[in-house]
């Protein structure tokens, strides 16, 4: 399950685009030295992940943002997953989504004909660790620390942050081996 569209929005960002994921990676890195952390974000900047996997979203008013009952219509409507709103008829308050039964048996299903899948299963943990304990609007804020994203023009797709990434992973390297 996962509560609020707000939340599921910046999760979806990350997911699909992995420079800023691994721009984040670098972040986290920075803040615990923990090794493995600027691994993950190498093994993502030192491949064409980000140019061939990025799936870019565009800046709505508060932030990246995709309609998602289209997407969702579908897969509402195979019996894979379930959403709920809260609030009152005129208000909105909340939009919970949950993944059903039959549609945990669909993924796993893909993952074991066309293992490539997996790709998603692993970048979605990885963005689930990164976001844990996060809430959508505490992401949000994260989000829009990055130069590209809050400059973003209203309606325009949110620039790549590669080069960035990559020049500021060097860096970080060098750092690593010096103090290493």
């Amino acid at each position: 399950m996962v509560r609020t569209q707000v939340r599921i929005q910046k999760l979806d960002f990350w997911l699909r685009n992995p420079d800023y994921l691994a721009d984040e990676l670098l972040t986290e890195y920075e803040k615990s030295g923990e090794g493995p952390l600027l691994e993950l974000a190498g093994s993502i900047l030192d491949s064409e992940e980000p140019e061939v996997r990025r799936y870019p979203m565009l800046r709505h008013h508060f932030g990246a943002y995709e309609p998602l009952d289209d997407a969702l219509a579908v897969l509402r409507s195979a019996g894979l997953v379930a959403s709920r709103r809260r609030g009152t008829i005129n208000r909105v308050r909340q939009h919970d989504y949950f993944l059903l039964a039959a549609g945990r048996e669909v993924a796993r299903k893909m993952i074991r004909e066309a293992p490539v899948f997996q790709y998603y299963v692993e970048r979605t943990r990885l963005v689930l660790a990164l976001a844990d304990g996060l809430g959508g609007s505490q992401l949000k804020k994260r989000q829009y620390l990055q130069r590209e994203y809050a400059q973003a023009a209203r309606g325009e797709r949110i620039g790549s942050v590669s080069a960035r990434a990559r020049a500021r992973l060097e860096k970080l390297r060098a750092q690593a081996v010096i103090h290493g």
